[in-house]
C-alpha cells in the first residue's frame, strides 16, 4: 500500500538536504577540494534518538562527485548498505538541533568507519558553517533578510512550543 510520507515527502526532504549541503560546500571551496579526494567514496547519514512521534527518516547513504560535492545513492544500489563512512546525528533533542541548525551549528554527530574520510568529513562539520542571514541578504536585500531571518526564529519558537505541547500530551496517559 501506497504511504504519501515515505512515498512522496522523505524523497523530497533528502533532494533538499542534498541541495543544502552542497550549497554549504559550495560557499567554503577548501570543504569541497578535501572531499575531491574522496570522490567516489560513500557515507551514510543516520538518524539516533528519534522522539517525535512522526516515523524516524530513513538513513540516507551519500556519495561524493567529483566535483567534491554529494549526490544521493539510492537505497537499493549495490553497497548502498556498506557505507565507507557513518554518521550518526544525535535527534534527541529535535528543538535544540532545529536552533542549532538555525544558528548554523551542527548537532552532535558521531563518525565511524574510514579514518582519512572520518577525518575530512569531521574537519568539514567543525569549520564549514551555513550563514543563513548572510544568504538571505544576499538573495532579498539587507533589512528584508534581517526581518525574514527574525519571521523564521519565531516560526521556530512557536514550531518549538507546538511540539512541546504535543510531546506532553503524548507522555500523558
Amino acid at each position: 500500500m501506497a504511504n504519501p510520507l515515505t512515498d512522496l515527502v522523505l524523497p523530497a526532504a533528502a533532494a533538499r538536504f542534498v541541495l543544502l549541503a552542497n550549497h554549504v560546500l559550495t560557499a567554503a571551496p577548501v570543504a569541497t577540494d578535501r572531499l575531491k579526494v574522496r570522490h567516489g567514496r560513500t557515507l551514510r547519514v543516520e538518524v539516533d534518538g528519534w522522539r517525535i512521534p512522526l516515523p524516524p527518516p530513513p538513513p540516507m547513504t551519500l556519495r561524493i562527485t567529483p566535483a567534491g560535492l554529494l549526490e544521493a545513492v539510492a537505497a537499493d544500489e549495490p553497497g548502498a548498505d556498506q557505507p565507507d563512512l557513518r554518521l550518526r546525528v544525535d535527534a534527541s533533542q529535535p528543538l535544540s538541533a532545529a536552533r542549532s541548525l538555525a544558528s548554523g551549528q551542527v548537532p552532535e554527530v558521531h563518525v565511524e568507519g574510514d579514518a582519512a574520510l572520518a577525518a575530512d568529513i569531521t574537519w568539514i562539520l567543525a569549520n564549514v558553517r551555513w550563514d543563513i542571514a548572510a544568504d538571505l541578504e544576499r538573495v532579498v536585500g539587507g533589512p528584508l533578510g534581517d526581518t525574514v531571518a527574525r519571521a523564521g526564529e519565531q516560526v521556530l519558537a512557536a514550531a518549538r512550543g507546538l511540539v512541546q505541547g504535543v510531546a506532553g500530551a503524548v507522555r500523558k496517559p
